[in-house]
């Protein structure tokens, strides 16, 4: 699996601000395996979530996607 997942992105975001899994979803509203199953690339957030997440970690969402290198 490639380095620039959105899983393994939001994994090192959130690994960056010291949360857990828990302590995001609870951020976030929604529930714990959902992040999991975000890192583990199981399935793919919404474009609402992709934009939230973007917003929340100070981020553009083509970092988020892979898309671009830099935040």
């Amino acid at each position: 699996m490639e380095d620039n997942t959105f899983g393994k992105r939001l994994k090192l975001l959130r690994a960056e601000k010291g949360l857990t899994q828990v302590q995001l979803a609870e951020e976030l509203n929604v529930d714990k395996s959902t992040i999991a199953k975000y890192e583990t690339d199981k399935i793919e957030p919404s474009v609402n979530m992709v934009k939230t997440l973007a917003i929340y970690f100070r981020v553009s969402t083509d970092y988020l996607l892979g898309l671009e290198d830099i935040y």
